[in-house]
């Protein structure tokens, strides 16, 4: 079953020509798009309901259709509606709107066997000043889901899918790296995903007591040699940088315990084999007899292979 054109037209035609603008400070055009969104999950049999919370004194929603109600576990299908400001938001993010609507009319009516359900979501209040804030409606679904515990098996987010061009050099990026890496014809839909792995390594990192300039260098860390990671698998060269680095602090500031977060972050994006991180100090490396040190350190280093070697009190 293929979406329908004149269905994605007629959705982003009638978000982007409200009036006022739907951005959070106009309640009225909020409702009026919350009020076209039920209808239309409504006529394709989909369960509705609204999930309402008041932030600086007035109530916005989020609204949900669902597939396969009576499953448990369930996969979530997003897209935000409010615009950033006084501008229409055909792109940003009307098209994605518009998107939501369709996939979920062709799951209704399509009616496919999954021994999960589908929530489409279509959140509020994901713009300034809300943006990043309790307040954002995708926060709070997602809390609501985490307070019932309910069984999520993943999220789907549509965000800004309207731009097409089959113009070549199109599609501009505002890194080289990045540009090196995708499509310059602007005719294709980008996935993108967060690795789960590194993501519990890098909040252990977050969780740490202070340190706010090491959890930065970690995550900058992180991306720069993700994307190196991501480069070499295309065949793009990359630069020839060391992976060294030298943990200074007083006795007692985690040095070590950063050091072995570390090498589970760089095997997470598959930097390094194992992860492993092997402990010594300056004399684990130190041989008791004269032409015994050469081998011992030789040997300490192939252990370490695939992961960290930490050398402490160097």
């Amino acid at each position: 079953m293929k979406a329908t054109q004149q269905n994605l037209y007629n959705h982003v035609q009638f978000l982007t020509e409200l009036r006022p603008y739907r951005n959070y400070r106009n309640l009225q055009s909020l409702q009026r798009v919350r009020d076209y969104i039920i209808r239309e999950f409504q006529s394709y049999g989909l369960p509705t309901e609204e999930q309402t919370w008041v932030a600086r004194g007035n109530e916005y929603a989020n609204v949900i259709g669902v597939y396969n109600a009576h499953k448990s576990r369930r996969l979530i299908v997003g897209a935000h509606y409010d615009v950033c400001g006084d501008q229409p938001g055909a792109d940003d993010n009307a098209s994605a709107v518009a998107g939501l609507l369709e996939t979920a009319r062709m799951v209704a009516a399509t009616q496919p066997d999954l021994d999960y359900r589908i929530d489409f979501v279509a959140y509020s209040l994901e713009e300034p000043p809300f943006y990043s804030t309790k307040d954002m409606g995708s926060y709070v679904h997602a809390k609501s889901l985490h307070d019932k515990k309910a069984d999520v098996i993943g999220l789907i987010n549509y965000e800004m899918i309207g731009y097409f061009s089959d113009e070549p050099h199109s599609q501009p990026y505002p890194s080289p790296a990045l540009a090196k890496m995708y499509p310059h014809t602007a005719n294709f839909i980008v996935v993108v995903g967060k690795n789960p792995t590194a993501l519990t390594a890098l909040k252990k990192i977050d969780d740490l007591t202070g340190l706010h300039t090491v959890k930065e260098r970690i995550h900058e860390l992180q991306k720069f040699n993700a994307i190196n990671q991501l480069k070499k698998k295309k065949g793009i060269a990359t630069p020839n940088v060391t992976m060294h680095l030298v943990f200074t602090g007083n006795p007692g500031t985690g040095k070590t315990t950063v050091a072995r977060i570390l090498g589970e972050v760089y095997h997470s994006i598959g930097l390094l084999d194992s992860g492993q991180t092997i402990m010594v100090n300056a004399l684990d490396l130190l041989a008791k007899y004269v032409g015994q040190t050469a081998p011992k350190v030789e040997e300490t280093f192939n252990h370490a292979l695939g992961g960290v070697l930490f050398i402490d009190e160097a």
